[in-house]
């Protein structure tokens, strides 16, 4: 916990006042990296229902589902994660108001089979509602020890975040038909809030901070993806029949969770983080990042049971449940966070050239997941050796550049 203003001792409260961004060695907390580890349980419920959806066919309501509790994760994470990069006080009543919230993400878990099965959004808006009551109760304590803007900035927050939870409301009431649109509207109002909040001011959050603890909850769905080649792995040791087909799955899927580690963690990205702009398109982006990682270890279990003869789809289907968060995986961390530290036109085409190669292993059948590992692992080769060969070379830098370094200190 070094960097941390009061890390020597913890009181029972202080007052909430925003962090500077030009601490140093700021790092995630022992208490982060709790509240991160409650979120294992929710991702791999989501995983889990849509394997089973895509297993038995049904993409049209698997991956809508699936897209849907994963927002629903995603963003209770991000809520968190921002506002403790800004105000994080480690002192009693924090500690006890954030363990409420890791309860709420452990009922949101337990609810997302009944609501991705059935359309029953009852568990997983209580789950929300108590996060919610513990992230508002947060911004309120912020605006009562701020002035000024700042004070102004924490209540929007706060009535943001309460009308936004109001609205979920209609997942409860509204027809199965209508549960999409609604879901869809009230993303888009969640996102909102904190651009309308924060356009006047700014609140503290850390840029180095912000960008550890994103790869860390990185680290966590690539996880899941870990534990998806572990089952591989012991299916084609539990069935000797099938052990030719199992372990080119089991190799080739470690390749591509071992690339998707190198590819996210290849390039430093706090210093493209110097404002609002910057970091929320970064950070919403990361939808896609986190969503297409955890998919792909579905993908692998869906391949599994298809070359088992466990799925109700075909070989190129089963394929294709691999294949696609690859390659969207590839190109969504290009888009959002590798181009912004690449130099140089070959080593901007590297991953998205990667994801179209991805795509065509698709038509391999059952061996397009060794492939897709081939092509993940050639990536990294490639980018590797770019990058060495550019290090030497002198480069300009920008006055965006220079803009960075004076805004990191």
């Amino acid at each position: 916990m070094s960097g941390h203003p009061h890390a020597r001792h913890t009181s029972l409260l202080r007052r909430m006042t925003a962090r500077g961004r030009e601490e140093a060695h700021r790092a995630a907390t022992p208490l982060e990296l709790f509240f991160d580890l409650c979120f294992v349980a929710a991702v791999a419920q989501a995983g889990r229902q849509l394997v089973h959806a895509l297993a038995e066919g049904h993409p049209g309501t698997g991956i809508p589902g699936y897209l849907m509790a994963f927002f629903a994760i995603w963003w209770a994470w991000v809520n968190f994660t921002w506002f403790s990069s800004a105000y994080d006080t480690d002192d009693v009543l924090y500690r006890v108001v954030t363990l409420v919230q890791m309860a709420g993400v452990l009922i949101l878990a337990a609810g997302i089979p009944r609501a991705l099965d059935g359309n029953d959004f009852t568990v997983v808006w209580f789950g929300y509602l108590v996060m919610r009551l513990a992230l508002v109760t947060q911004w309120l304590r912020a605006a009562y020890s701020t002035r000024g803007e700042e004070r102004r900035t924490a209540l929007k927050y706060a009535t943001g975040v309460s009308l936004c939870q109001v609205g979920w409301l209609g997942l409860l009431f509204l027809p199965d038909d209508g549960k999409p649109w609604l879901f869809l509207g009230m993303a888009v109002a969640e996102m909102a809030v904190p651009a309308i909040a924060e356009r006047r001011h700014t609140t503290g959050w850390h840029p180095r901070h912000i960008a550890e603890r994103y790869g860390l909850f990185t680290i966590i769905v690539l996880g899941e993806t870990v534990l998806a080649a572990t089952v591989a792995v012991q299916s084609a040791l539990d069935d000797d029949e099938a052990l030719d087909t199992l372990l080119p799955i089991a190799g080739g899927g470690l390749l591509i969770i071992f690339a998707a580690y190198w590819i996210y963690f290849a390039v430093p990205i706090h210093l493209h983080l110097v404002s609002n702009r910057q970091a929320f398109a970064w950070g919403y982006g990361h939808y896609l990042v986190f969503g297409s990682a955890a998919a792909i270890g579905a993908g692998i279990e869906v391949a599994i049971e298809e070359t088992i003869g466990k799925a109700h789809i075909s070989a190129f289907a089963a394929a294709g449940t691999v294949t696609l968060p690859t390659a969207l995986f590839m190109f969504s961390v290009w888009l959002i966070h590798s181009r912004h530290h690449k130099r140089g036109l070959a080593q901007q085409l590297v991953l998205p050239v990667s994801a179209v190669l991805v795509l065509v292993c698709t038509f391999a059948g059952r061996t397009a997941v060794l492939f897709t590992g081939l092509v993940a692992a050639l990536t990294v080769a490639v980018g590797v050796t770019l990058m060495e060969r550019t290090a030497g070379r002198p480069e300009e830098p920008s006055a965006e550049a220079n803009e960075r370094t004076r805004k990191a200190g």
